[in-house]
């Protein structure tokens, strides 16, 4: 898989954190990327703006004029967008603007040593609300890196045309900071073809991601030594009752978790032809010049609720042929899902075959999923109900609109 939603960095420095330690480059995160030039964080010229307008005010105005409360105000400005050190010198330098102020005028109102103290407690108190800040920033990037590594281990990173499959993809988390969650998939190429798999946990948190971890796991052993996709899709059933049985023993309370999935197999020497096993989940679309239609996956049960349908609990497998550059589109329920502001369910259909009619190069995997990933946003405002997985695959080399070789493509970077 392809990173398919590279966040924000954590860089930007302020006028004192240049050539400190990466730890300390790092007091000033996320807010810095509100103002950049040039790629680099500039959020100190706000601060330095107020602070010398403060100034020019002071000399050109009555004696009505407070500057006590202004100068006050530079450092706690200061402190909501720079780093420690940044805030330390606005709050000193707050200090002796004050201080070159109330001595510029000996004829007139002096604020006074009461006010002194003011500015001097504010330009402190500025420094450790700064402090508290960054540590907190801090606490919630390792959390995001941890989010990182753990989404990257389970939904791995794919090669260009792996398993000889033209694919692109992208993962969107309902919540922006976990940036984890219980969707995943996968390409498996082995000695009897290539098999795909997408799938959505039920549930949230880390045991949606346990689960998900699991079936991944069985699924790219099973994929590439099993010649059926029947007995592969038997694997993966089993393994989600095999892992609910674990939770069980653990005493957690998810023992009756459960995952829709959609299992593809895409045989060698049959380019016409892919094997569907569908396990509960939304039918993928088949996506052509052409137009767009399902791709018929059966009505099986989730994974983990086969045995209710008797026998091993494994659906039908079925062969479906497909047109030459026609790509497989494959959705979870964050998109299928997605509401506008009056409720309306995202015409996920009808929306590919407009933009396919429109043009015919969007039926290609990476603009198909661009194209139902801003769909997808657009439609719901931006606001996830539920974590969002675009996955769109297809042969390497198919015919493209254009009539020539379809171009390589790798997977999505959104």
């Amino acid at each position: 898989m392809r990173d398919p939603g590279r966040h924000g960095g954590h860089g930007g420095h302020g006028p004192l954190d240049r050539g400190r330690p990466r730890t300390r480059r790092r007091d000033v995160l996320q807010r810095q990327q509100l103002l950049q030039i040039r790629g680099r964080s500039v959020t100190w010229l706000v601060p330095l703006v107020m602070l010398v307008a403060i100034t020019f005010a002071d000399f050109n105005t009555t004696g009505e004029f407070r500057i006590v409360s202004w100068c006050v105000f530079v450092s706690a400005i200061a402190a909501a967008l720079c780093g420690v050190w940044t805030t330390a010198l606005f709050a000193a330098l707050a200090l002796v603007v004050y201080v070159t102020s109330d001595a510029a005028w000996p004829s007139e109102y002096r604020e006074g040593p009461a006010d002194f103290v003011l500015v001097l407690v504010g330009g402190v108190l500025s420094v450790l609300a700064s402090s508290f800040r960054v540590r907190a920033e801090r606490r919630m990037l390792h959390m995001m890196d941890i989010a990182e590594t753990t989404r990257r281990t389970v939904l791995r990173p794919l090669p260009p045309l792996w398993g000889g499959l033209d694919h692109a993809a992208v993962y969107l988390a309902a919540d922006a900071d976990a940036r984890v969650g219980g969707d995943f998939y996968d390409i498996q190429p082995g000695p009897h073809g290539t098999r795909v798999l997408l799938g959505d946990v039920q549930g949230k948190g880390l045991g949606a991601v346990e689960a998900a971890a699991a079936l991944l796991g069985t699924f790219r052993e099973a994929a590439y030594h099993e010649a059926d996709l029947t007995t592969v899709a038997g694997r993966l059933e089993t393994r989600m009752r095999r892992h609910r049985l674990h939770t069980v023993a653990l005493g957690r309370d998810d023992g009756d978790r459960f995952a829709t999935a959609v299992l593809i197999g895409f045989p060698d020497g049959e380019r016409g032809v892919v094997e569907v096993v569908g396990f509960g989940h939304e039918p993928p679309l088949l996506v052509g010049a052409a137009g767009v239609r399902p791709l018929p996956c059966g009505d099986g049960l989730p994974l983990g609720l086969g045995d209710l349908a008797g026998a091993d609990g494994v659906p039908v497998l079925l062969r479906v042929k497909v047109a030459a550059g026609e790509t497989v589109l494959l959705v979870t329920d964050g998109v299928t899902e997605a509401r506008d502001a009056a409720g309306v369910f995202y015409p996920l259909a009808e929306e590919v075959a407009s933009a396919v009619r429109r043009d015919a190069r969007t039926a290609e995997p990476a603009p198909l999923v661009a194209f139902v990933r801003d769909g997808t946003l657009r439609h719901c405002g931006g606001r996830l109900a539920d974590d969002t997985t675009v996955f769109a695959v297809r042969r390497a080399g198919a015919v493209s609109a254009r009539g020539d070789e379809g171009p390589v493509r790798g997977r999505l970077q959104s």
